[in-house]
């Protein structure tokens, strides 16, 4: 009997040990696409409410990630981004930088895109100690947060029978579902598809509407106790449910060039999905879902508000919204669709939101502006001409830890904007 008391305090110690493991597993550190909730809401606080005529300070860049338009990943001491610097090779590469700037290491992780509009799309999503990217063409690698280290990968192609890459390259950031990974490749059985984020071993798979995939992120909805991912194909939203892969509904939502760039926006059981056609099938839509999630129906279409990939904020009863490529900023009700407000002071372009302020890059001409607006008011407060990179001003910017961080081609800066 005495040798049998220890035997039982070590496996209590065990057991507690476990449980403490447990309760840390849920203080997962993660980055992930336009912010927490993929919403492009930041919950940032003590930020400055108006900048210096030349912009806030800049703490620090680098010019050398090479082509492409995907933003940063930010976990507490580091910062990661993909560029491809070498299109004839076309490798892509993963650099790590910590929170001064320093380039820590960089990792080729394969074959990244360096056809229409060179460069990389998708933003890594960082959980804990692992790094998650998938290639413009059609690969989803799971790295090692400190090293680079190949985990695992998966190809489309190969591994899913995908028939051929999209015309400009996957630019989707996978979707995190527990121990889940939530992709969508875009085939005729692998439509869309979920992995063990761990071994990259397929969980479910579903047919969609087996058409082929579009360019935006998936979004997991957790309405009236379902659980949903909502994705998006070449003309279509559907509704999935996430643990096992069924399709419960779809809408038509179409485009001429099948460029659905918009990642969608739950709230209030109501979806609202943006892109970038005038035909009666596209712009903006607002879904509303039955209350089980298992049905939708169009409450409204806007379609003379046109958004290819600029994203949008919803805030109380309002969107805000830029059109494609025009000096065109719109409050609209997310009720309704009806405009609010207008200002054509600024260049279209990606916005982001964080301690009561917008945060507007235009696409056209990369001005970085701070905007206060609300049902009643767009106010442009300050603004400045982005000085460093090349090509397209299309990555999203990013806040993390009152630094704003702005990627621009070949060039990362950082920004302070804390009060």
């Amino acid at each position: 009997m005495t040798r049998f008391i220890p035997f039982l305090i070590l496996i209590a110690f065990v057991g507690l040990s476990c449980q403490k493991g447990k309760t840390q597993l849920k203080n997962t550190e993660m980055s992930n696409w336009r912010g927490p909730n993929r919403d492009g809401i930041y919950p940032e606080k003590n930020l400055l409410k108006q900048w210096s005529e030349n912009g806030p300070e800049m703490l620090w860049s680098f010019e050398g990630l090479g082509h492409g338009h995907s933003s940063v990943a930010v976990i507490s001491d580091r910062v990661f981004v993909t560029g491809v610097k070498d299109t004839i090779v076309s490798e892509g590469t993963l650099f790590t930088f910590d929170l001064n700037g320093n380039l820590l290491w960089q990792k080729n992780y394969g074959k990244d895109f360096c056809l229409n509009f060179h460069g990389t799309r998708s933003v890594p999503v960082v959980v804990d100690d692992l790094i998650y990217t998938e290639s413009g063409m059609g690969a989803v690698y799971c790295l090692k947060t400190e090293t680079g280290e190949q985990v695992w990968s998966v190809d489309f192609v190969k591994d899913f029978g995908i028939d051929s890459v999209i015309q400009f390259g996957y630019s989707e950031s996978v979707l995190i579902d527990g121990e889940s990974l939530i992709c969508v490749p875009g085939g005729m059985e692998n439509n869309v598809v979920a992995l063990n984020r761990f071994t990259g071993k397929k969980l479910w798979s579903s047919a969609g509407f087996k058409e082929p995939a579009t360019y935006n992120s998936a979004i997991l909805v957790e309405h009236n106790g379902q659980k949903l991912v909502i994705a998006m194909s070449a003309g279509s939203i559907m509704g999935i449910d996430a643990g096992t892969g069924e399709m419960y509904w779809r809408v038509e939502h179409t485009q001429r060039n099948k460029i659905h760039a918009n990642t969608p926006i739950y709230a209030d059981g109501k979806l609202l999905v943006s892109s970038g056609d005038p035909t009666p099938t596209s712009g903006l839509v607002l879904l509303q879902l039955s209350e089980d999630g298992k049905n939708a129906e169009v409450v409204w279409r806007n379609t003379k508000m046109r958004n290819l990939m600029g994203g949008a904020i919803k805030l109380d009863t309002c969107l805000f919204i830029s059109a494609y490529l025009k000096p065109d900023w719109q409050v609209l009700n997310w009720n309704t669709g009806e405009m609010l407000v207008q200002n054509k002071d600024l260049g279209g372009g990606a916005i982001i939101y964080a301690d009561g302020m917008f945060y507007c890059y235009a696409e056209n001409d990369g001005e970085m502006a701070l905007v206060d607006a609300s049902r009643n008011k767009f106010e442009v407060v300050s603004r400045f001409k982005v000085p460093l990179g090349t090509d397209q001003h299309w990555a999203h910017p990013v806040i993390k830890n009152g630094v704003l961080y702005i990627r621009h081609g070949n060039a990362l800066m950082a920004y302070k904007i804390s009060s």
